[in-house]
């Protein structure tokens, strides 16, 4: 399994590519986290993830999560809502993952990818990579 943990940088270099908002993915910038997973031939591991997250919906709300699922030249919204997604666009922004094969994307409420994989998640490993983000723990200081 293959993981890109791009999380934990102490300083952002704004003119690295790693650390530059996904502009196609913009309207969710500070209000979501979102979920962006490519379907494989098939679809067998996309579903995976898919069933997997979206058992946990009061967890998905509870961290402002999207989840949107690329298929082909299509964009499905499986959890939370977006305008007019162009799922060309987002591919490309996120360096045009091989056709046909897995992969997902978290991008951080400050629009940056923070984690891609090309195996599917457990819930528990993405909302520990959420929960250990600045951003999530000032949320959760907020509300108590």
């Amino acid at each position: 399994m293959s993981k890109t943990l791009l999380y934990g940088a102490t300083k952002v270099d704004e003119g690295n590519e790693a650390y530059s908002a996904i502009a196609s993915l913009e309207q969710f910038q500070w209000r979501n986290r979102v979920l962006v997973i490519f379907a494989d031939k098939g679809n067998v591991r996309a579903a995976r993830q898919e069933n997997q997250l979206l058992a946990d919906r009061d967890a998905l709300q509870d961290r402002d999560m999207v989840i949107l699922k690329i298929v082909g030249g299509s964009v499905r919204e499986l959890f939370g809502a977006g305008e007019k997604l162009d799922a060309a666009a987002i591919a490309r922004d996120l360096g045009d993952p091989t056709a046909g094969e897995f992969a997902a994307f978290l991008v951080g409420k400050d629009g940056t990818v923070k984690l891609k994989v090309s195996e599917p998640v457990t819930s528990a490993e993405l909302f520990a990579i959420i929960d250990s983000m600045p951003v999530r723990a000032a949320e959760v200081a907020a509300e108590k």
